[in-house]
């Protein structure tokens, strides 16, 4: 038995985590979380032991925020926690054999002055985003260490520049956050369905989803819409009540609530939204598209094969340059109305790019099959988790 500490850097990242953690158990080791930045809400839904106190902060780690968005963490308290969790993994690290790095330069970096033997998972870069891969001082020193045991890439492009760049091997077994999507069998009906992925972090969540109520009221000037079922995907920490005041004061109606699955149904005018939390799997599982202003959850999207339209928002994490670094990782299937003046341009833009894409969906016989092409190449085949944690413990047994 191997024991291992798990340091991840947003929610996506917990996830993969989570789901990498799970395996690592099933195969015999014991496992403990670092979540770094958030709570850690997908280790303690899975009774994975966190070490430490934790905190979330708006923009959800370092990266592609606004400068408002990055101020704002470090004004409250950013650095002097993240201090905090240094001393800490200082304090604890001999209790384990290995760290399992899952993000980006911030856990890689604790765990290298750390000085532990790790594995990585650099779920955060791909050499997508430019062409090459730059990544951030002192990234490669670190990932060419002695210490750095495997490195796995979130792509096959990213694996083999790295390799060229790193000089050492780099491999791509999948993404594990794609993993949790596996054993749902989609309902074969005639319906169509449009999930709305607001995103994760609650202060972002709820501005952008008074953009997303903007869109929907419009779109109830089009008949056609009526016949669509809308599923909105909320998490835990957004509480029913935000949503209802909100709805309520831009005039929605109430339809019903559902105590299981936790949902309530509001319409306007004669579209009909159901609001869910904790429904992710489910509810990417039965869309045929995402409107989206998050991070995993449309890669989870473009993973299924199934198109994407953003929508650019003010931040602090999903903004214009997010936006922006999300469509070149996932490819020619993330639609994004960018030529705007206004909100109502951009709505306007937005509906007209919705349309285009449903119509492709229903009418070109090979945009659905190009778009799982782009799935397998951006992010891959499942059993990601299973591979990976495999692959960790065919080194650890062969070290020995």
């Amino acid at each position: 038995m191997s024991r291992f500490l798990i340091l991840s850097n947003g929610h996506g990242e917990d996830l993969s985590g989570c789901l990498l953690a799970r395996r690592l158990i099933i195969l015999g080791n014991k496992v403990d979380a670092f979540p770094i930045v958030g709570h850690g809400n997908e280790y303690k839904k899975a009774n994975i032991n966190i070490i430490g106190k934790t905190r979330s902060f708006n923009t959800g780690g370092l990266g592609y925020n606004s400068l408002k968005g990055r101020l704002n963490d470090l004004f409250n308290g950013q650095i002097i926690y993240l201090l905090k969790k240094l001393f800490l993994i200082f304090f604890i690290r001999k209790k384990y054999d290995y760290f399992l790095i899952v993000g980006d330069i911030v856990p890689l970096f604790i765990s290298w002055i750390s000085r532990k033997q790790y594995f990585t998972y650099l779920v955060a870069y791909s050499s997508h985003y430019e062409g090459k891969l730059n990544l951030p001082w002192p990234c490669k020193t670190i990932l060419r260490g002695s210490r750095s045991i495997r490195i796995y890439a979130r792509d096959f492009l990213t694996s083999y520049d790295l390799k060229n760049q790193l000089n050492k091997e780099v491999y791509f077994l999948g993404n594990p956050f794609m993993d949790n999507l596996s054993n749902l069998q989609k309902k074969v009906n005639n319906n169509f369905y449009i999930a709305l992925l607001p995103g994760s972090r609650v202060e972002e969540l709820v501005n952008n989803t008074f953009l997303m109520l903007e869109l929907l009221e419009r779109l109830a000037s089009y008949e056609y819409f009526g016949k669509i079922k809308f599923n909105f995907a909320l998490v835990t920490d957004c509480k029913i009540e935000t949503i209802q005041k909100i709805l309520e004061k831009r005039n929605w109606q109430f339809v019903k609530k559902l105590i299981c699955p936790n949902e309530i149904i509001y319409c306007y005018k004669f579209i009909q939204v159901n609001f869910t939390w904790n429904s992710f799997a489910e509810i990417l599982n039965k869309s045929h598209l995402a409107i989206s202003m998050s991070g995993t959850a449309a890669e989870q999207m473009v993973g299924l094969g199934k198109p994407v339209v953003q929508i650019e928002g003010k931040g602090p994490q999903f903004t214009k340059l997010f936006a922006d670094a999300q469509r070149r990782l996932l490819g020619e299937y993330v639609f994004c109305c960018t030529e705007y003046f206004n909100r109502d341009e951009q709505i306007d833009g937005t509906i007209d790019l919705i349309l285009r894409v449903i119509y492709a969906i229903k009418l070109d016989n090979s945009f659905l099959k190009n778009c799982k092409q782009v799935a397998k190449k951006r992010i891959g085949d499942r059993g990601a988790t299973i591979k990976i944690a495999d692959d960790i413990q065919k080194h650890i047994r062969n070290d020995r």
